[in-house]
């Protein structure tokens, strides 16, 4: 069974950064983000491949956000610049027992509880 624990959200103003973290207990593969807005459906960012460190990234994002991971430490991470009003959201760190990017919720069977990410105009 694998924990994962995110840290690193907050209020931001637009235009600003937040690094989020993600740190797992147990063996992880590839590993992503994800996002859920008020009434609105869990949605992809971002992933990374657990041996080559290939990423994928939502259009949404792509250029402004970076996946990251220190498997030595067994922590992920997601650089967000350029942060936007529709930015905002619940951000779900995920894991996958697959080795190769994986971009939809079924293809994960961990999740962490969520860290909010709020940013204003």
């Amino acid at each position: 069974q694998v924990q994962l624990v995110e840290s690193g959200g907050g209020l931001v103003q637009a235009g600003g950064s937040l690094r989020l973290s993600c740190v797992a207990s147990g063996r992880t593969f590839a590993m992503g983000w994800f996002r859920q807005a008020p009434g609105k459906e869990r949605e992809f960012v971002a992933a990374i491949s657990w041996r080559d460190g290939y990423t994928h990234y939502s259009d949404s994002v792509k250029g402004r956000f970076t996946i990251t991971r220190d498997n030595a430490k067994n922590t992920l991470y997601l650089q967000m610049n350029s942060l936007k009003p529709e930015d905002t959201a619940v951000y779900y760190c995920t894991a996958s027992n697959r080795w190769v990017v994986v971009t939809t919720p079924p293809e994960y069977s961990y999740w962490g509880q969520g860290t909010q990410v709020t940013v204003s105009s």
